[in-house]
C-alpha cells in the first residue's frame, strides 16, 4: 500500500479541488490500473500501524474496512478464487439482453442458475466485486477521488434469540416485534452514523450508498421474527405488516446516520425489487433529507429498467443503470446492471458540480442534479423529477453557479444545453437483465 501512497500524494498536491467521493460498498480494489489514479490518500496517514491523524482510525490510508476495523479496504485472498462461470454469466446475460445469444449459450445459463453451487459462488462473487465495480463508475472520466469504506453486515442470529427469549402470552407480541425491529434498526444505522463521521472528517464531498434493504429482503427477516414470536407462519398481510414495519424502523433511524455528516450529499440507489418505493420503501433509499439524493436506474435514455425501484415521492431522479462497463478486482471488467450503477452514476456527476464550484452545498448541489435533468415522458411516473440526470448541463450550472444564484444558472444552463438524444432504439429483451443484488445490510 506504501508504494500507492507515496506516488499518489503527488496527485493529491496536484488536484487539490477535487471532490471526494466515500464509496460506502463491499470494499475497493485500491491496485486497480482504473482506481489507482482516482484513489483517495489521506495526507495526514501513513502505513506505519499508528494513528497519524489521531482520529482513532490506524493507517486509513485510502479508506477504512469497518468490517474487520482495519486499513484494509479489500480482501486479495479471493482474487483468483472464482470460476470463469462467473463472468460468463454476466457476459451472456447481456447477449440475451442484446438478443445475441446462442441457443447454447441460453441452455447453459437456464442449467446454471440451477446449480445450488454456482449460486452460492455467485453471491460471494457479486460481494467481492460490488464495491471495485460502483467505484470506478463514481471516478469516470472525471478528477473525482474514491474514498473505500467497506460496510459491516448484521447478524440476525443474535436478534432472533433475543425474541425466542420472550415467553410471556401477556405481552402486545406486534408491540414487541416493532420494538426489536427499532432495536436492530438503531443498531444498525448507529455503524453507519460512524461512517458518516468518519467520511465527515476527511471531507467527503459525496458519499455513494449502493447497499441497501429492500421490502422484498426486509420479508426475509421480518417472516423468521414473526415466526419465532407468534409460533406460526404470518399471513401474507401480516408478512407485509411486518417487513413495513421494519423499514420504517430503518428509515427513522437513518436520518441520524445522514445527519452526522451533514457537509456530504449521500447518493442512494432505490433498490431492484421492480417495486414502488412509496409504497413499501427500501432503505436507506426512502431517507428524507436535504443531502439525500435517491436514484433510478434506465437503459441508456431509452427507457426505465424493468428491475429498478421507482416512486414519484421516494425516489429523485434516474441514471443508466443496466449493462453498465466497469472494473472488478484484478485488473479486469464487467458488465453489470442494477440501481446500484445508476446511483454511482449520479455521485459522479455530483461530485464534478462540487469541484466545479466548491462553494455549493449539499442541498445545492442536489437542486442542480434535479434541475437540469433530461424530462423523459417513461419516466414522468417513475421519479419526482421526470428525468435523468445531464451530466453536462448540471456541470455548466454549476460553473454559472459561481456568478449567479442556483436558480437563475439551472434555468440558464438549461437554455445554453441541450437534452442528451437516443438517436437509435435498440432491439433489447429487458427482462434478460437480472440485477446485481444492493450490498446487503443485514445477513
Amino acid at each position: 500500500m506504501k508504494w500507492i501512497s507515496t506516488c499518489l500524494l503527488l496527485a493529491v498536491a496536484a488536484n487539490v479541488n477535487a471532490a471526494t467521493i466515500a464509496v460506502i460498498d463491499s470494499g475497493l480494489d485500491y491496485k486497480h490500473e482504473f482506481i489507482t489514479p482516482n484513489l483517495w490518500t489521506n495526507a495526514n496517514e501513513i502505513e506505519d500501524r499508528r494513528d497519524n491523524d489521531n482520529n482513532g482510525y490506524q493507517d486509513d490510508v485510502h479508506g477504512w474496512n469497518f468490517a474487520e476495523q482495519n486499513g484494509n479496504i479489500i480482501d486479495y485472498k479471493y482474487i483468483g478464487t472464482f470460476s470463469p462461470d462467473c463472468k460468463k454469466y454476466f457476459d451472456i446475460q447481456g447477449k440475451m439482453f442484446l438478443k445475441k445469444a446462442t441457443e447454447s449459450e441460453i441452455a447453459w445459463l437456464k442449467a446454471k442458475v440451477q446449480d445450488p453451487a454456482f449460486i452460492k459462488e455467485m453471491g460471494k462473487f457479486g460481494n467481492f466485486v460490488h464495491g471495485t465495480h460502483v467505484a470506478g463508475i463514481t471516478i469516470r472520466d472525471s478528477h473525482n477521488k474514491a474514498m473505500g469504506i467497506k460496510l459491516i453486515p448484521t447478524e440476525v442470529k443474535p436478534f432472533l434469540d433475543g425474541l425466542a427469549r420472550q415467553k410471556s402470552t401477556n405481552v402486545d407480541r406486534w408491540e414487541l416485534l416493532e420494538k426489536a425491529f427499532g432495536a436492530l434498526a438503531n443498531e444498525q444505522m448507529k455503524l453507519l452514523s460512524d461512517i458518516a463521521r468518519f467520511a465527515s472528517y476527511h471531507k467527503a464531498d459525496v458519499a455513494n450508498g449502493s447497499f441497501g434493504t429492500g421490502f422484498a429482503n426486509a420479508k426475509m427477516i421480518t417472516d423468521n421474527a414473526f415466526k419465532v414470536l407468534f409460533f406460526r407462519k404470518p399471513t401474507a398481510p401480516e408478512s407485509d405488516r411486518a417487513a413495513a414495519m421494519f423499514i420504517n424502523s430503518l428509515v427513522k433511524a437513518g436520518k441520524d446516520f445522514v445527519g452526522a455528516a451533514p457537509n456530504t450529499l449521500f447518493v442512494f440507489a432505490a433498490g431492484n425489487d421492480g417495486m414502488s418505493n412509496d409504497d413499501y420503501g427500501t432503505s436507506p433509499a426512502n431517507i428524507k433529507a436535504d443531502n439525500v439524493i435517491t436514484v433510478g436506474a434506465t437503459y441508456k435514455n431509452e427507457f426505465f429498467a424493468p428491475f429498478s425501484n421507482y416512486g414519484t415521492k421516494m425516489v429523485d431522479i434516474a441514471a443508466p443503470g443496466m449493462l453498465i462497463h466497469a472494473p472488478i478486482p484484478g485488473n479486469d471488467y464487467l458488465e453489470v446492471s442494477g440501481t446500484s450503477q445508476a446511483a454511482p452514476y449520479v455521485a459522479n456527476v455530483a461530485a464534478k458540480i462540487k469541484d466545479a464550484n466548491p462553494n455549493l452545498k449539499p442541498v445545492e448541489i442536489k437542486k442542480i442534479l434535479m434541475g437540469t435533468v433530461d424530462s423523459k415522458g417513461f419516466l414522468k411516473d417513475k421519479v419526482s423529477t421526470g428525468g435523468i440526470v445531464n451530466s453536462e448541463r448540471a456541470v455548466v450550472a454549476a460553473e454559472i453557479s459561481k456568478t449567479l444564484g442556483v436558480t437563475l444558472a439551472i434555468a440558464k444552463a438549461k437554455f445554453q444545453v441541450r437534452d442528451v438524444q437516443s438517436f437509435s432504439k435498440d432491439d433489447v429483451d429487458a427482462k434478460a437483465v437480472i440485477p446485481m443484488p444492493l450490498t446487503p445490510m443485514f445477513r
